[in-house]
């Protein structure tokens, strides 16, 4: 996407917007987007016993199902920028709903296994535009002193979707009398819960008409008054506002419409520092934390658990997730994203130790021994904590400041698509893997944990309290 420098240090930088209530409404609502996305991702949770049961398939199968909607988050993530280019970024929150809409229900009424699958790609394709157009349009939008903030609504919304997926999952579920299959008004209990998500998707979709386009964008087609009129009103009114467009407009002449060309350096293929954002995407990703969110039901089941309480464990820990979040949107421009990155590896690698140990165990008439179940329990709740007080915010926020301007829209596609790659590498092996061996599936996620520290420590550099266009 376009330039999105920041205001000049001459004043601009620290100027507060007049009414930040209403910044703050603006950015909550783009941050809808973030809870479709953890809705869309999590909501599956409730399914995947009944969609085994109904379609008589195995692991393999059933993986693919699940995962197969990563696959169009990618694609959705790599174009996203440049749809939002020519359209604008709100014009792709619409299609976003769109899509969002029409999967939820293709995916409540699927005539066989092949179309769910395929409406779990177009709902796909909805998460991944999502996943980049809110970051980059909250950034374009938010003021200097409040960008970290601000920022960290996009993963605030991912996290509280992920929570009301699993309360409506957990409510639905009571409704068929604990039985996933059972029959709501002729429908089966999943297919309640995979079609719920038609109402958030038509609210995100009336939001969309209630925020403003976002400045650059504006001044990209040549709309100069009504970029003055957005700037005005979520940066204040006390800037110069022709001196603010002046700015922008050349930082934007100065720049080319980033492309996947501009990404690639002489030696390794990408440069340095989009290799830095690709890790970054990845090793979030292959710590396991999405097994959590689509597997955790399954998980807990599997080790003894009754279904309503495994969909209860899964609520809870989506509220762990809500706590760990609202810490990092508190410490994000304090302590800085580095210091919580580091703090969130450690406490993740312990935690998935603790996981590993306990899922070791042999099971007593199909249930871990009691020690270890809660254990168990225990440490798969402080590793949600503590990915969400670090690298569930400090990700976005990285991916949205990092990155120099001229590269900026194209290094982030390529990170987000490889944060979906790297999901559906997990995603589509966590069944076969837990048949395999349960503790060993965890001792990989706890060895991906431990070298996210030096990797953090090595190649990450700090981005608190920096303009966009001081990134370089």
């Amino acid at each position: 996407m376009t330039s999105t420098a920041q205001p000049s240090a001459s004043g601009a930088r620290q100027a507060h917007p007049d009414h930040l209530g209403h910044v703050i409404f603006i950015t909550a609502a783009a941050a809808m987007g973030g809870f479709l996305f953890g809705y869309d991702s999590s909501v599956i949770n409730g399914a995947v016993e009944a969609i085994r049961h109904r379609y008589e398939i195995g692991s393999g199968t059933l993986a693919q199902v699940i995962a197969i909607a990563l696959i169009g988050c990618a694609v959705g993530a790599a174009t996203a920028g440049r749809i939002a280019d020519r359209i604008g970024r709100i014009r792709c929150m619409q299609i976003a709903a769109v899509l969002f809409t029409i999967s939820a229900i293709g995916s409540a009424l699927p005539f066989a296994l092949w179309d769910l699958a395929l409406w779990r790609v177009v709902g796909g394709f909805a998460i991944g535009m999502a996943s980049v157009i809110g970051p980059a349009y909250i950034a374009e939008v938010a003021p200097a002193a409040y960008r970290g903030r601000l920022g960290s609504f996009q993963q605030a919304a991912i996290v509280v979707g992920i929570a009301v997926s699993q309360l409506v999952n957990w409510a639905i579920l009571n409704m068929a009398g604990g039985d996933q299959r059972g029959e709501i008004a002729g429908l089966e209990a999943w297919q309640w819960m995979l079609g719920v998500m038609v109402l958030p998707a038509v609210l995100y979709g009336l939001l969309s008409f209630a925020i403003p386009e976002s400045p650059r964008f504006l001044i990209s087609v040549g709309r100069k008054e009504k970029a003055k009129e957005v700037l005005a009103e979520v940066e204040g009114t006390g800037i110069d506002l022709d001196a603010r467009v002046a700015e922008i407009e050349h930082a934007m002449h100065r720049e080319h419409k980033s492309t996947f060309r501009d990404l690639l350096g002489s030696r390794f293929g990408f440069l340095p520092i989009v290799w830095v954002g690709i890790g970054l995407s990845v090793f979030q990703q292959l710590v396991g934390i999405n097994v959590a969110f689509y597997y955790s039901a399954t998980l807990w089941q599997s080790v003894g658990i009754n279904p309503s309480s495994s969909f209860f464990y899964s609520f809870t820990t989506s509220i762990i997730n809500i706590v760990g979040t609202v810490i990092a949107m508190v410490l994000v421009d304090r302590v800085g994203r580095r210091p919580l990155a580091l703090v969130g590896s450690a406490g993740m690698a312990l935690a998935l130790a603790f996981e590993a140990w306990a899922f070791s165990a042999d099971l007593v008439d199909g249930k871990l021994p009691e020690t270890q179940g809660v254990v168990a329990l225990i440490a798969a709740h402080l590793f949600v904590l503590f990915f969400a007080l670090s690298w569930g915010v400090v990700v976005w926020v990285f991916l949205g400041e990092m990155f120099p301007n001229r590269i900026r829209a194209a290094a982030l596609g390529v990170a987000a698509s490889a944060q979906w790659i790297a999901n559906w590498a997990i995603t589509a092996s966590f069944p076969s893997l837990a048949d395999w061996n349960l503790s060993g599936t965890y001792v990989i996620y706890t060895v991906f944990a431990v070298l996210s520290i030096p990797f953090v420590l090595k190649f990450v550099k700090e981005t608190k309290g920096k303009a966009l266009e001081e990134m370089g």
